[in-house]
């Protein structure tokens, strides 16, 4: 099999295809220059029985969606939009999204912090986001994880603060090279998220968590102060009544004191 290759934008495609592929046999990456969502398109895929491990990413979505149903629409440049799809069965999947963007984080910059489940931060403002989902092939399981992050700094209309773009902190850095940065190792981030869980992870997570020590309220009322995630990733709550574990991925956090669309 030859590595893909595209010449329309200097992405690094055949790079990332040669560093994922020695452990990732059939692995392919895709870049289109416009799609309704990279998500959308890897779970059609799936369910018409396509589930090669493949990165899609899209210099533009029409249609991109994040957690909650959220919308998310990216221009091209001013955005990083893309999609990993992989046949994965891992032992338990609580604590996915917090591995994928802990990966991403690391990747990324020092300041950029984690709000769970699934947000990066930087100084007190959104980066990104994640989306992920799963299909059931029968004899195996195949996740989609979807990743937006913002590049350059994006429009701000209906939020109280504008929202956080990697220029600013890494001058001259485009879509193409924060790709470059966080593929290959957020592919091994989910192999090894496979076989041993968020567990070993939880220290790293604690070290960027946005949310440690912060009062915070949940999307169902629930409001205390988070003391950060156990071992399976579950963030804990200390309420009047008690510590609460809060699994449910329908379940938004924020700090109390903010009201602003994060």
């Amino acid at each position: 099999m030859s590595p893909p290759f595209d010449t329309f934008m200097r992405w690094p495609a055949e790079a990332i295809w040669e560093a994922v592929s020695p452990q990732m046999p059939g692995f392919s990456v895709e870049i289109l220059p416009e799609i309704d969502s990279t998500n959308t398109e890897l779970m059609r895929r799936a369910r018409a029985g396509q589930t090669d491990a493949v990165l899609l990413v899209a210099e533009s979505q029409s249609a991109g969606r994040g957690r909650l149903g959220r919308q998310w629409v990216s221009q091209r440049g001013d955005s990083l939009t893309f999609s990993l799809g992989l046949p994965i069965a891992p032992k338990d999947w609580s604590g996915l999204s917090l591995a994928v963007g802990l990966s991403l984080a690391e990747s990324l910059h020092p300041q950029v912090s984690l709000k769970w489940p699934n947000d990066l931060w930087i100084e007190g403002h959104k980066l990104g986001g994640i989306l992920i989902e799963a299909a059931s092939t029968g004899s195996h399981s195949y996740v989609v994880i979807g990743v937006g992050l913002n590049i350059q700094p994006q429009a701000v209309e209906g939020l109280r603060t504008p929202p956080a773009a990697l220029a600013p902190w890494l001058p001259g850095i485009t879509a193409a090279d924060a790709l470059g940065r966080v593929a290959a190792p957020l592919v091994a981030a989910v192999q090894g998220f496979t076989l041993t869980g968020f567990a070993p992870l939880q220290a790293r997570f604690h070290a960027r968590d946005v949310l440690q020590g912060l009062v915070v309220t949940t999307s169902d009322g629930m409001q205390g102060r988070a003391l950060g995630v156990d071992a399976s990733g579950a963030l804990q709550i200390e309420t009047p009544s008690g510590v609460v574990s809060v699994h449910s991925s329908e379940v938004s956090v924020r700090p109390a004191a903010q009201q602003e669309n994060t």
